[in-house]
């Protein structure tokens, strides 16, 4: 039996060193040292071994084992590093050559607008709110005192999902789900996306963004609403700006007002920009109306409010005079890429 282990430890070393790859340094572990190898196959035969020589026996298989282990061991070291010394060769890097630049990406401009405006409300103390964008026609329209009536609500201004589902046309919906939860008082603005069927031009689009912002307190007055609008203004648009407020008609709010800021551009003077007027009008506002409180839940005999609401694209194309509103839409990296 001895000389059968040493038979096998030859042979085994025999084929390791003929050995010119890894898959064969494997072949050679499987079929010496493997379950249906040559020294398990010698282990199956201790049993005719007479008991007292099965130490000595079971010693000796050890020993050769150990020996093709170690050889093997070697070999197999030896030859992935000869694999390792080849690949490095032939995949040489030319440190040399310029790097492939990671182009990276950056927010859109009414992203970047959008995070401007709540950064000025929030240091006022406002809270910032989200609604949905598929609404009831209460509480995009009866609850904002717009009757059924109502031009707003016809069809062709309208994207109508069914009788009295629609897609908001305007943020105001949200506000109406905050003054219902009955926690006063509120500080809030509201921004989103709303639809509304308008054919694309330079200034309009059946997709558009608004911010509307909502005050309810005990005592708010008009004001009020002037000295926050004109604390924003100056905030976006720099501290020279003035207001100017001008009486117009909104069915949630009364009184109305639309209100402009003087030109950026010439200051006040008149330029191309704000069209010779100095003026350029940015947002409605105006004081909520007692019925939209009571609609609400709202005593209006104890509490008054403001509201006012503002295009993001507007401020988007007014802060980086931007003339085409389509621009912002068309995914041209040509012009993201400005911002």
């Amino acid at each position: 039996m001895k000389e059968r282990l040493e038979q096998i430890k030859a042979e085994a070393l025999k084929q390791i060193e003929a050995s010119d790859a890894l898959e064969k340094l494997n072949e050679v572990r499987v079929n010496f040292l493997g379950k249906k190898g040559e020294l398990t196959a010698v282990m199956k035969g201790m049993k005719d071994i007479a008991p007292e020589d099965r130490p000595k026996f079971g010693q000796l298989v050890n020993e050769t084992r150990a020996e093709i282990e170690r050889v093997l061991e070697t070999s197999v070291k030896k030859m992935e590093r000869s694999v390792r010394e080849a690949k490095l060769k032939k995949e040489v890097i030319d440190v040399t050559l310029p790097a492939k630049k990671n182009n990276v990406g950056h927010r859109h401009p009414n992203t970047i607008a959008l995070e401007e405006v709540e950064r000025i409300f929030i240091g006022m103390g406002y809270e910032v709110v989200e609604g949905p964008e598929v609404e009831r026609d209460y509480y995009n329209f009866e609850a904002l005192n717009i009757p059924a009536d109502h031009p707003a609500k016809d069809e062709q201004d309208t994207f109508y999902i069914s009788g009295d589902i629609l897609l908001r046309t305007q943020t105001s919906s949200t506000q109406v789900h905050e003054m219902e939860k009955g926690k006063l008082p509120i500080r809030m603005i509201a921004p989103g996306r709303v639809f509304r069927s308008d054919e694309v031009d330079a200034t309009h689009s059946p997709s558009f963004h608004q911010i509307e912002g909502l005050v309810i307190d005990r005592n708010i007055t008009f004001a009020d609403l002037k000295g926050t609008l004109a604390q924003f203004a100056k905030e976006l648009f720099g501290e020279d700006t003035k207001v100017k407020f001008r009486p117009h008609h909104f069915p949630f709010t009364e009184p109305s007002a639309e209100m402009d800021v003087t030109c950026f551009k010439c200051g006040g003077t008149g330029c191309r920009f704000c069209k010779g007027e100095g003026w350029i009008e940015i947002l409605g506002c105006g004081m909520v109306h007692p019925h939209v409180l009571e609609m609400s839940g709202i005593d209006p005999e104890q509490y008054t409010g403001f509201a006012f609401g503002v295009g993001l694209e507007r401020i988007a194309l007014l802060k980086y005079e931007i003339d085409d509103m389509r621009l912002l839409y068309e995914n041209d990296i040509r012009f993201l890429k400005q911002f």
